[in-house]
């Protein structure tokens, strides 16, 4: 067996990386690669033979605490020879000492579970299309909206993600703001797929809130199919769904290993992507 490399993975090799999860069916967004690589550029991580990449996964540091799992994959003409494995060992060893996140497929989870992972929620992919209708109270997010909005997405997530946030909200995607008396109350990214939009995350402090961010990020997705990715504790948000005709599909674990993190998880409508968290 020729000799494996394990090394970061340049911006290319991550647009290539998204490009196996195209075909794996996973529908990433069309401009995921450069805002991913901004939130951790040590953490995506291939495994390369005779210089071609053999296998690759994303292993992204949030602060000090938080670490995510995803984008794990090998290349159908590699599997079955140890290299996924390879590049899972770096993965977990860029993550070292930090509680570590993943979301996982039915089929996968035992395999996370003894691993020293353990389910925390299930997440439901919900599909459809919507009229779009404007609010009041929401806007188009403004960089100088960045500070307020870092702090207000640490609410409802594991670790500040200051480096991830400086490019998420910013075009191509679209980012909704909803402004309650000049305070954030909620903020929702959409952005387009190789197959319609996807919409995450949805943050805000209630339903009315979330609702309303929904149907202003329809706006953007002008007919096409919208893709959710929904926690499944969230019954009212996704009643609506289903009332809108959206359908529900493939369903994922969020799963932790270390101590669970603490935050707001009510507020977490939709989650931001299954591969960063």
């Amino acid at each position: 067996m020729s000799e494996a490399v394990i090394r970061v993975l340049d911006l290319a090799e991550i647009e290539a990386l998204l490009g196996w999860a195209k075909a794996e069916g996973w529908n990433p967004g069309l401009a995921d690669a450069a805002p991913f690589q901004a939130a951790d550029p040590q953490g995506f991580i291939g495994c390369f033979v005779d210089g071609v990449m053999a296998a690759g996964i994303s292993a992204v540091r949030y602060g000090s605490t938080f670490g995510f799992i995803g984008l794990y994959i090998a290349h159908p003409d590699f599997r079955g020879r140890g290299y996924g494995k390879r590049v899972w060992d770096a993965g977990m060893a860029h993550l070292a000492g930090r509680t570590i996140g993943l979301d996982g497929v039915p089929e996968q989870q035992a395999n996370y579970r003894s691993m020293g992972f353990m389910p925390d929620y299930e997440t439901f992919r919900w599909s459809g299309t919507l009229e779009g209708r404007p609010h009041s109270e929401i806007c188009t997010f403004d960089a100088v909206q960045l500070p307020a909005l870092i702090e207000f997405d640490r609410r409802y997530f594991a670790e500040r993600r200051p480096e991830f946030l400086l490019n998420w909200p910013a075009l191509p995607r679209q980012t909704k703001v909803f402004l309650r008396n000049g305070v954030i109350a909620g903020y929702a990214v959409v952005r387009q797929c190789h197959e319609g939009y996807k919409i995450g995350p949805i943050l805000a402090a209630d339903f009315g809130v979330a609702r309303d961010l929904l149907f202003s990020c329809a706006i953007e997705a002008r007919g096409e199919v919208l893709h959710i990715d929904v926690p499944a504790g969230q019954i009212e948000f996704s009643t609506l769904l289903d009332r809108e005709g959206f359908a529900r599909g493939f369903r994922t674990s969020r799963m932790y290993r270390g101590t669970q993190p603490s935050f707001d998880t009510a507020g977490v409508f939709a989650v931001t992507t299954l591969e960063l968290g």
